[in-house]
């Protein structure tokens, strides 16, 4: 085949490819989320899918980055911030715990747990509830002790929590955590022990020199 024919014919195929590239990069570009359904298939899209799979953000340039979850809405978000609702449980196996995580999680309340699990966590808890009930809730500066539903519902409503939930369906909150940081166990490096001293050879007298 002729070389300048060979030529001409890759530079018209590369031309020809130019516009699918560009196209494909284009929309990988302005494509928010990179979708992996559950049988491997990637889509790109400006808004979350509903349906099962990964999800990963994109930046600007199509890279991906954490997912975040929706934010809440307004007038939600607006009493959050005024009066933050805080649970304090136990470790160890609580059903008052598990009622109170029901309530909050019915009425779609936006919550932080703390766990109480060691001795400095109930030393900690005790200075900030004024007890070691358990589960305690915070909401804004007021602490109500021992699950009361009705208490508990009570004070919601008059902080302005709505009382069906209105979080997005993606929302999910924060993952549970110690009340206090755990000590940094030191650990210490055992100092070789000292060779003991060498005993003393014993001296050896000269015989006596004969007479």
């Amino acid at each position: 085949m002729n070389t300048a024919f060979a030529r001409q014919i890759r530079l018209t195929t590369f031309a020809a490819c130019l516009p699918l590239a560009a196209a494909l990069m284009v929309g990988e570009a302005c494509a928010q989320y990179k979708v992996v359904g559950p049988d491997g298939k990637i889509t790109y899209t400006d808004r979350p899918a509903p349906a099962e799979g990964k999800i990963t953000t994109l930046g600007a340039r199509g890279n991906a980055g954490a997912y975040e979850a929706a934010p809440l809405p307004a007038e939600l978000r607006q009493v959050a911030a005024r009066y933050p609702v805080t649970l304090y449980v136990t470790a160890s196996a609580c059903a008052p715990c598990d009622a109170a995580r029901q309530l909050l999680r019915q009425r779609g309340i936006p919550y932080s747990e703390k766990v109480i699990a060691t001795p400095e966590d109930a030393e900690a808890f005790e200075r900030l509830s004024g007890g070691r009930d358990a589960p305690t809730l915070t909401l804004g500066a007021q602490t109500m002790r021992g699950l009361t539903a009705d208490l508990w519902n009570s004070y919601l409503d008059a902080a302005g929590y709505p009382r069906e939930s209105r979080l997005p369906a993606n929302y999910r909150n924060p993952d549970p955590t110690p009340l206090t940081k755990p000590r940094e166990a030191s650990v210490a490096r055992a100092q070789p022990a000292a060779a003991p001293a060498p005993a003393p050879e014993p001296e050896v007298s000269s015989p006596p020199a004969p007479g």
